[in-house]
């Protein structure tokens, strides 16, 4: 079998490695980067999907390793992007993927043949030069944190106006008065790096949010969150939501005494927004809470509550569009609504066909799409099959999501983790865990040698 796979970041990679574990491995990985690892390989250039340079992860070390390579022990609880970076071109080198990936290749068109296979379009950026190939497969990878989505309002602003896509350091924004609009955690984050430096940052909220410190009662959030979680599953949710939400209220005080409006939803039911340092910059005076925006005139914003203020950059921190280019809006178009796909993973009408890592968890991406990967290797060499009314699974799981949702476009593939987990790990084996648990120990006890960042 001949197998395609778009994109070569964290969901990319384990795709291959584990398509090679099932003996699977005339593969094919395309990448516009130059190096494994997606976004999280930082890129200064301005509309290269990157993470910015002080980034660190938002969810712990312990729940966002892959379960069949875990990192190193000597990184931290949060560890910053350059580790990651490391971590994910350890894997693939370690597993055989690199080898096999074009880099600096844009796949321009992706065409399904009337037998089930594929024909892909790319074309090698350096040099121009183009290719056409057929695949039996197509694994797609892309990610779903590239194509920004930008807010609308009424008027124009005459300052500095960028994406969080195009925020790569604060350093330009030194002595510049900056207003912030979102507050997830890309928002949350940036207002934090450029109050370091600014003149004065801003940061617009259309509601109130509930923001989660990365470290509760000495432990990393997630970890404390999912341990308690399974404990007390066994409870209502409604019970749950409720201490959850006793439990930050005590640890942070109420919204409103630092300036922030109250929640108008529980926890939960929008992507959690984890940062420790936020509240602190704010009751220390560093960042001024705006609300939402309400029209631009030059370089002066107003706000829905009648206030207005000058700035000389807008950075907006708005989400991203999920996006397919290399698709025919008529065949694939999962920009708005939910995705109609059966574990996150595999469309109804369209054969031959899967999608990994098109979910945002509570929580971190990779070691989900780890299992989705397993789970599509195993089916592939007819050791797992989908539902036979594949349709009617999908209707289904749209209808039961794990955590209720506001009716936003930023959740429209929100899933949470621990439930999640559960779900994909009911399709493997039953000693999968302490296998994996096996294979987790002994690539521990690789030579420090096959990690770059060991010296």
């Amino acid at each position: 079998m001949k197998i395609a796979i778009i994109g070569a970041g964290p969901s990319g990679i384990t795709a291959a490695k584990n398509l090679f574990d099932q003996g699977l491995t005339d593969v094919t990985l395309f990448d516009r980067g130059d190096e494994v690892g997606g976004n999280w390989v930082f890129d200064s250039r301005s509309g290269h999907s990157s993470v910015f340079e002080t980034t660190h992860i938002i969810s712990s070390r312990q729940y966002s390793q892959y379960h069949d390579y875990p990192m190193p022990e000597s990184y931290p609880d949060y560890p910053n992007h350059r580790l990651l970076k490391d971590y994910f071109q350890s894997y693939a080198q370690h597993f055989g993927v690199t080898g096999k990936v074009r880099f600096r290749t844009l796949v321009e068109q992706c065409r399904p043949l009337g037998d089930g296979r594929w024909e892909i379009h790319s074309r090698h950026e350096p040099d121009g030069a183009t290719a056409t190939e057929v695949f039996d497969y197509l694994v797609v990878c892309n990610g779903h944190h590239w194509k920004p989505r930008w807010p609308s309002y009424p008027g124009t602003f005459t300052g500095e106006m960028l994406h969080s896509h195009d925020f790569k350091r604060a350093a330009p924004f030194a002595g510049k008065r900056v207003l912030v609009v979102g507050a997830g955690n890309s928002a949350c984050d940036v207002a934090v790096e450029t109050a370091r430096v600014s003149a004065r940052t801003d940061i617009s909220m259309r509601r109130g949010y509930w923001i989660v410190p990365k470290f509760i009662f000495g432990r990393p959030a997630d970890v404390l969150h999912n341990r308690m979680a399974h404990r007390a599953r066994w409870l209502p949710r409604r019970l749950r939501t409720w201490a959850l939400e006793a439990l930050l209220t005590f640890i942070n005080g109420r919204n409103e005494s630092f300036g922030m409006q109250a929640p108008d939803h529980h926890v939960l039911e929008t992507h959690p927004t984890s940062n420790s340092e936020l509240i602190y910059f704010i009751r220390h005076g560093e960042i001024g809470v705006k609300r939402d925006v309400a029209r631009l005139d030059g370089q002066t914003v107003h706000f829905v509550d009648g206030s207005q203020a000058d700035y000389d950059a807008l950075i907006c921190c708005t989400g991203f569009w999920i996006d397919h280019p290399f698709f025919d809006k008529r065949l694939i178009d999962y920009s708005s609504g939910q995705p109609p796909l059966y574990l996150k993973m595999l469309p109804a009408d369209v054969p031959n066909l899967a999608f990994i890592g098109l979910f945002q968890p509570f929580g971190c991406i990779w070691p989900a799409a780890e299992l989705q990967a397993k789970i599509l290797a195993r089916m592939l060499v007819g050791k797992w099959a989908p539902p036979r009314d594949l349709a009617g699974a999908i209707r289904e799981e749209l209808a039961h999501p794990d955590q209720p949702q506001l009716d936003t476009p930023r959740h429209t593939i929100t899933v949470d983790y621990p439930v999640f987990r559960e779900r994909l790990l009911k399709e493997l084996p039953s000693d999968y865990v302490s296998t994996s648990v096996a294979s987790a120990v002994a690539s521990a006890h690789r030579p420090p040698s096959t990690w770059p960042h060991a010296a």
